[in-house]
């Protein structure tokens, strides 16, 4: 009776093992195939202690636009900011560059905001390949390119799409990885300063 017992007890251990292995497994797929869609509060916590937390003030930078123009984040010092990193080839980001273009036509004017589109250009298809998701989606909010790579990596950006919400003091108010939608992104650009 006691090896039956002890059997029991060996296959309910076993199962109960594989079920918490298949959950991880199925985990790290679901990560795999969306990308950003869940935040791990240790990937928070080392965006925080690097020196891009809520309430920083993060790094300036200087990128051109598809057209050639010189932008810098501090020329909009004084603006409600969303910044957003993202790349053609991520399915995140094409779901969520529609509601980033009605917002910039319906709120960005009147809440005091401007979107800046940094590409991860250096770990996208190149210049012409932009250039043609950005027609095809009729983006008309300044979109950067980040050619050398070394502004997402300032911006530690290791999730796409990640978005910094920057008050008008330049700090950083909200911090989001994964896609949003147009209701999402008023409701943080109400909350800012």
């Amino acid at each position: 009776m006691d090896k039956k017992w002890f059997g029991i007890l060996l296959l309910i251990l076993l199962a109960g093992i594989a079920a918490v292995n298949i959950i991880k497994d199925r985990k790290e797929i679901t990560e795999i195939e969306n990308p950003g869609i869940e935040v791990a509060d240790q990937e928070a916590e080392s965006s925080a202690a690097a020196g891009i937390g809520l309430g920083d003030l993060p790094p300036d930078f200087s990128l051109q636009t598809l057209d050639g123009k010189k932008v810098s984040l501090s020329d909009y010092r004084g603006k409600k900011v969303i910044l957003n990193f993202w790349a053609t080839w991520c399915p995140p980001c094409k779901a969520e560059m529609p509601h980033m273009q009605s917002f910039y036509e319906k709120e960005a004017e009147k809440s005091g905001a401007e979107i800046l589109a940094v590409n991860l250009t250096s770990k996208d298809n190149g210049q012409a390949t932009v250039a043609d998701f950005v027609k095809q989606y009729d983006l008309t909010f300044p979109v950067l390119l980040d050619e050398e790579g070394a502004v997402g990596e300032k911006y530690q950006v290791s999730i796409i799409p990640t978005t910094y919400f920057l008050n008008t003091d330049g700090t950083v108010h909200q911090v989001v990885k994964g896609p949003m939608d147009e209701e999402m992104m008023r409701g943080l650009v109400d909350e800012m300063e």
